[in-house]
């Protein structure tokens, strides 16, 4: 061997180390994408369906009460009850609007997967607001027409007017009279005396306010006499 030679061990252990290979690419926890699989898609927008179905609602809401307004001037009134309530069907197809104008079905359990009810703008709220009013109030005037008044239906419809509308004096002087005609005098006179608050003069409601107070007058005499009579049956026992 010549001097200064290595020897093939030395060599060995004198040449480079190969640099450490880089630790392999981590993937995210999951399961693994599957070859030939799509890409997801993103989620549709909601198209124009819903606002179109709500317009056409409101529109033939709007149109049904104007019908049953010419019906009840012409004194068609059963007519004219049937197209009132053709437009607050219309009004609760607007209120939950789905294209085609039905209403929207009940929502199914687990994850939402159709478009819910379009919202109102503030515009549309108020109309369908004020329509509504107007159809119920409307419906209590025909029905009071009637040969065989409806007087529960009657204080129904009022009710739902002054839910809106408590200031409303046709309401509530119809309130009164149907709690007049229903046997409850005390409501009645509380809704009558409201109405003469803010038309005192109105002949009409004076007048079933007088026939109020003498049908109250004349139930505290019979529960008078019916005491009475019970006493003295007792008594004579």
């Amino acid at each position: 061997m010549q001097r200064g030679a290595l020897s093939p061990v030395l060599m060995l252990s004198a040449a480079p180390e190969p640099p450490p290979r880089p630790p392999p690419a981590l993937s995210p926890p999951g399961p693994s994408p599957r070859h030939g699989s799509a890409r997801s898609s993103p989620a549709p927008e909601p198209s124009g369906g819903l606002g179109a179905a709500l317009d056409s609602s409101l529109r033939a809401a709007v149109a049904f009460k104007a019908e049953g307004q010419r019906c009840y001037r012409e004194k068609k009134f059963r007519e004219a009850i049937g197209k009132y309530h053709r437009a607050l069907l219309q009004l609760k197809a607007a209120q939950g609007a789905r294209p085609g104008g039905l209403p929207a079905p009940a929502p199914a359990p687990g994850p939402a997967t159709s478009q819910g009810p379009a919202r109102l703008s503030e515009e549309q709220r108020r109309l369908v607001e004020s329509t509504e009013v107007e159809c119920y109030d409307s419906l209590t005037a025909c029905l009071l027409q009637s040969e065989l008044v409806n007087y529960e239906r009657v204080r129904e419809y009022c009710l739902k007017v002054l839910e809106k509308q408590q200031g409303n004096f046709k309401a509530t002087y119809r309130a009164g009279i149907a709690f007049y005609h229903l046997g409850d005098y005390a409501r009645a006179l509380c809704y009558l005396q409201e109405a003469r608050s803010r038309e005192p003069t109105d002949t009409n409601v004076l007048r079933y306010i007088q026939l109020t107070q003498l049908k109250m007058n004349r139930c505290s005499l019979q529960r008078e006499d019916s005491g009475a009579g019970a006493a003295s049956r007792g008594v004579t026992g």
